[in-house]
């Protein structure tokens, strides 16, 4: 029996356009992400790197950017936050019938972005749904470290499972699966997150 849900934040909530980073930097000259923007890219969403030090990092493997191109071309991923998804979710919290949690790897740019782009009363409603909102870069935790998922066995006294994760990305839903989570691998453009009761 279900007693605790664990969603994900992009492309389970607020849509996303991944291809959009490498268009963005296509436009100021570059045909692919430099390999070693990865492992920066994730030190920057668990919070090893501040953003004046990310932006500076990323500079120097793009130097024919400046500061803006790197931010715009970072930020280009979020999309919109549909408000059926707000709505189910609010609804989801108000009955009260599960413990819900936010597990998003992120980054202060991103976040800065979705805030700017949905709007402060919507981001803070839609964390008020949340027991508790966990965003990477303030954990210094990202999945699909199974250290994250731990996590929330002991700090939070759950039973895996009896907790559904839901996420987009199979990398992650196999870590949570490994420790024995109930797990719904959402197919971005076939499924929404409003169709959770069927995974229940």
């Amino acid at each position: 029996m279900i007693k605790n849900i664990i969603f994900d934040f992009g492309d389970v909530f607020i849509n996303l356009d991944k291809s959009a980073t490498l268009k963005a930097l296509n436009k100021v000259g570059y045909k692919e992400i430099p390999e070693g923007l990865f492992s920066l890219a994730a030190s920057y969403e668990k919070g090893m790197l501040d953003t004046p030090s990310f932006l500076e990092s990323v500079g120097k493997f793009l130097p024919n950017s400046t500061k803006e191109d790197i931010i715009v071309a970072w930020n280009s991923i979020i999309l919109d936050f549909p408000e059926k998804r707000l709505q189910f979710l609010q609804k989801l919290a108000n009955a009260q019938h599960y413990r819900l949690f936010l597990l998003s790897n992120t980054n202060e740019l991103h976040i800065k972005k979705v805030i700017s782009q949905i709007g402060l009363q919507k981001y803070e409603e839609f964390k008020r749904c949340f027991e508790v909102f966990y965003l990477s870069h303030c954990i210094g935790m990202r999945k699909p470290d199974p250290e994250i998922f731990r996590m929330f066995i002991t700090e939070h006294d759950l039973n895996a499972n009896e907790t559904l994760f839901v996420d987009d990305t199979l990398e992650h839903i196999l870590s949570a699966k490994r420790l024995g989570f109930k797990t719904w691998n959402l197919i971005v453009g076939k499924e929404d997150v409003t169709e959770l009761n069927s995974h229940l």
